[in-house]
């Protein structure tokens, strides 16, 4: 019934197998990737024709990861799973990445990746395992795909670099200091593809290497996948790439000067609309044949690239003017906003974002349902780009994969440089609204974020820049790379690589390409170059940082207790009711989790002392010999018993109350009055003793042994 084909190798510290034949058989290709126990099935399809008019390639890749993978029932009221979470959405954005530049020019029929998780051990990690299954089932699929392609991920440790470290490495590498390094790279045989990372504060050559490194790891594993194919490949789809040289020539002597001249234009929305004008004069001399033509997109297309491209590689001259090497001007401003916490305005020639700090409570922090568990989050990033950032009239919904992943790039390049939780105990909430955009939108997201957390008062270790990168790469082998891409320059040229860390390091680097790789020389070229426009642009935020002000008067003030652990139930009390007592009558926020570490907040710094005195007064011990204000809670013969340490009682014996002898306390004391009393100590049994006539009762001082000297019994 079934026609399995089954490979094997040790990778690393595990065993990786790539199984095809049993399950999904109607799929173009089907591939069950497993990397210890851990196992991603990857299903691809595609359809046989294109559909008419379509101008675009239409590939989609999902992620899914089934709670079942883990022994895990979902959370939520349906019990079952839902809408992607990030880590879905962001895992098929790294796979679709470095998959789409590798199919055939001109194909345009719709391609679907479908990887599934189906089981997961909780050491590795099953993204990388379904970025090898998913380019093992196209390899295998007969479409025109020029891979296979491979990914793994890089930690580096003790200066030497660890291959797949386990789940739980790469869990929160903030508080982990001898971690540095979560980066996921991607390529074919001979070059890189995509490169993913956040890293702390390490050198150009330290990432360098670690892209190299990474490159090697995956050689194997191309191998591997090259074996499953030559048993178990389908016939290569017949597809031929379109042939419209013939067009193009036409469309090139129609248009070219007046392409040009729009790409001269400097403004960006000016360039737009000329470069619109010369598509219409160009189809207005053109036959009704060719206006019918599916490949002329691709024609006009080609003209504006190669227009761009001449210019950069040819003659070093951009769109704008600037010299290939040149970071456009910069605007700084923060406390943009007056009643958040944190603001900045960043803007970067036409690109532009408005960022916003929130501090907040224990509360706030997110809770992340994972797989391999839960766990919280007190820092948080949101990303938005509406429509009008670049003037357009679209459709406004909740955030894309787009806003996904530039939220999650520049979230990694923050993550070095915040201060521990214990430091700076608050949930911290940046929002970045991109404004304006030409280039890099995430990049400005970086700056500004780092501006804005400044303003709130958080203590950042360094401030942070980003920048982008680009390549023209031409056939002839000539290439230039570029500093700070605009829009057009990222949408004809070969690449986006982004850059953000600061003075000290790189903290994030992110690499798309739309060739088929780029040498180790461009990629060092590259990162020169973006470390010297990183330096440029953090002079030019430094301006700004000088008239950042205090923390700000609205957001909360938070102090941070310990208490031992067996003293949590007595915080917290039956059902809850003294935790509630506190912050109803000290009108402050407690927060305490698990390791008796208690977060106090509020705007009013008298509350958060009134809750911290109260938890106070129940966790700790009284100290014997110190004076202690008490109320009379209960008068006996013998004596009477004051409440002087949170809810302590002790006894005050009747010799103990005056100097001189009383027939019952209730000649000198009554209930609720007020007395100042001394610890004695602790009888055999643990009881209270305390002495009411060695203080004075006026002013709470301890008075002299002879005035305190007991009479004589008669």
């Amino acid at each position: 019934m079934f026609n399995v084909t089954k490979k094997s190798m040790q990778w690393g510290e595990e065993t990786l197998t790539l199984e095809t034949g049993k399950v999904a058989r109607q799929a173009d290709g089907s591939v069950i990737a497993t990397l210890g126990e851990t196992s991603v099935m990857a299903n691809v399809t595609f359809a046989k024709t294109q559909k008419e008019g379509q101008d675009f390639f239409p590939l989609t890749v999902h992620y899914q990861e089934k709670y079942y993978a883990a022994g895990k029932v979902p959370g939520g009221f349906f019990k079952r799973e839902a809408r992607p979470t990030e880590k879905e959405t962001l895992t098929a954005r790294l796979i679709d990445r470095p998959i789409r530049p590798l199919f055939v020019p001109g194909f345009k029929n719709e391609v679907l990746v479908m990887c599934t998780v189906l089981s997961h051990d909780l050491v590795n990690d099953p993204d990388i395992v379904a970025m090898i299954a998913a380019s093992a089932a196209l390899t295998i699929s007969g479409a025109p795909f020029m891979g296979p392609i491979a990914g793994c991920r890089v930690g580096y440790e003790g200066g030497e670099y660890v291959l797949n470290p386990d789940v739980e490495d790469m869990q929160d590498l903030r508080n982990n200091p001898d971690q540095k390094l979560d980066l996921v790279v991607a390529g074919t045989k001979n070059a890189v593809m995509m490169v993913e990372s956040e890293a702390y504060e390490l050198s150009e050559e330290e990432m360098l290497g670690a892209v190299t490194f990474a490159h090697e790891q995956i050689q194997p594993v191309i191998d591997l996948i090259v074996s499953l194919a030559e048993d178990a490949a389908k016939d290569p789809f017949d597809f031929q790439p379109p042939d419209y040289s013939g067009l193009y020539d036409r469309v090139k002597s129609l248009g070219e000067d007046k392409m040009r001249d729009a790409y001269a234009i400097l403004d960006k929305l000016e360039r737009q609309e000329a470069v619109a004008n010369a598509k219409a004069a160009i189809k207005e001399q053109l036959s009704e044949d060719e206006l019918e033509d599916p490949n002329l997109g691709s024609a006009l297309k080609k003209l504006e690239s190669t227009v761009l491209r001449a210019d950069v590689v040819k003659n070093k001259r951009r769109i704008d003017g600037r010299a290939l090497d040149q970071v456009r001007g910069i605007e700084a401003q923060t406390g943009f906003l007056p009643r958040t916490h944190g603001s900045a305005l960043f803007t970067r020639g036409e690109t532009q974002a408005m960022v916003v700090t929130t501090l907040g409570t224990g509360d706030d922090e997110q809770i992340i349902d994972a797989l391999h568990g839960n766990f919280r989050s007190n820092f948080l990033l949101h990303y938005n780009f509406p429509p009008y950032s670049v003037g357009e009239a679209g459709r406004v919904g909740p955030p894309g994969r787009r806003e996904i992943g530039h939220g999650k790039l520049a979230w990694r390049a923050l993550q070095a440089v915040l201060p521990a939780a214990t430091d700076f105990p608050y949930t911290i909430r940046v929002v970045s609204e991109i404004t304006e955009s030409n280039g890099s939108s995430s990049m400005a997201s970086v700056c500004g974020g780092s501006l804005s957390m400044m303003d709130a008062g958080v203590p950042l270790t360094a401030p942070v820049a980003g920048v982008a990168m680009g390549l023209v790469l031409e056939d002839d082998g000539e290439w230039a790379v570029l500093t700070d891409i605009l829009g057009d320059e990222d949408h004809l040229g070969d690449m986006d690589f982004k850059v953000a860390g600061t003075e000290k390091g790189i903290t994030s680097l992110q690499m798309d390409i739309k060739v088929a790789g780029i040498t180790p020389e461009i990629m060092s070229q590259a990162l020169a170059q973006a470390k010297d426009g990183r330096m440029h642009i953090l002079d030019e935020m430094n301006k700004a940082l000088s008239e950042v002000g205090a923390f700000s008067v609205h957001a909360p003030r938070i102090e941070t207790m310990t208490v031992p652990q067996d003293k949590i139930r007595e915080v917290i009390g039956s059902g809850g009711k003294v935790i509630r007592e506190i912050v109803e009558t000290s009108g402050a926020k407690v927060d305490i989790n698990d390791d008796g570490v208690i977060k106090i907040a509020s705007p009013n710094g008298e509350a958060i002392q009134k809750a911290y005195d109260m938890i106070y007064s129940i966790v700790a011990e009284p100290e014997e010999g110190k004076i202690y204000k008490g109320k009379v809670v209960k008068i006996v013969d013998f004596g009477a018993f004051v409440n002087f340490f949170g809810k302590r009682d002790g006894l005050v014996h009747v010799s103990q109350i005056m100097p001189k002898r009383l027939n019952h306390p209730s000649d000198v004391l009554k209930e609720g009055q007020e007395v100042w009393v001394k610890l004695l100590g602790f009888d055999d049994r643990g009881k209270v003793r305390l002495s009411m006539k060695v203080v004075d009762q006026e002013t709470g001082q301890e008075v002299s042994e002879e005035k305190s000297e007991e009479p004589a019994d008669e």
